[in-house]
């Protein structure tokens, strides 16, 4: 049985925090960088009593797909929404939207479970704040998690399609998972993201934005 060997003389590679070791570009060497696949953490963002939190950087045609992961949000009023908004180069947080949701819910009491389509909760060619998490609790304990999946957005020909899952601690003393899609219904590029709450800020909460190869 014959065995492969490696013959090349240029493998002396610097190790780098979170990349893997490939061939290079001429296929004759090693080299340490991002394989196709890998999230690329590109920014993390720590919330304090913040009106907003906004990503208006790294955002381009560097990636097809951008995730957003936001951990713990932390809501300073409770019954607010936790919510998304996108800029599609200009100043505003204000891309013309269309979407859909829908919750499942489950009590503490073991009650109250349901799947309920939320109309009042989706945009038609609204420029509005987009929900990601609906009615979320104040209570100390209470917290909002989840993802938001952005495709393509330097993209000048289509329109800009997200997707995403939250969950969250509700005000009716439930677990509130929100199932949210829809489209920037634009063809200029979307170069920015924010979040924030429908009444009241941030009060904590790390939201992470990576690029996907």
């Amino acid at each position: 049985m014959a065995l492969s060997k490696v013959d090349f003389n240029n493998i002396n590679v610097t190790p780098a925090a979170s990349k893997a070791l490939k061939f290079n570009s001429a296929a004759d060497g090693f080299e340490t960088g991002d394989l196709s696949g890998n999230m690329v953490l590109l920014s993390t963002q720590t919330a304090s009593s913040s009106a907003t939190v906004d990503f208006t950087s790294s955002i381009d045609s560097t990636y097809k797909e951008y995730v957003f992961k936001f951990i713990d949000i932390h809501a300073a009023s409770g019954n607010a929404d936790f919510t998304v908004n996108f800029r599609d180069g200009g100043s505003n947080f204000d891309a013309t939207k269309t979407t859909t949701t829908f919750t499942v819910s489950h009590t503490e009491a073991d009650g109250g479970d349901g799947l309920t389509y939320r109309g009042a909760k989706d945009l038609a060619q609204s420029t509005s704040d987009q929900p990601l998490a609906q009615e979320v609790s104040a209570d100390n304990d209470g917290s909002t998690n989840g993802y938001l999946h952005l495709f393509d957005p330097a993209n000048t020909t289509f329109v800009k399609q997200f997707t995403g899952v939250s969950n969250s601690y509700h005000v009716g003393n439930q677990t509130f998972a929100i199932y949210y899609a829809g489209y920037c219904n634009v063809t200029a590029a979307i170069d920015g993201v924010r979040f924030k709450m429908s009444s009241g800020n941030i009060d904590a909460g790390t939201i992470k934005m990576y690029g996907i190869l």
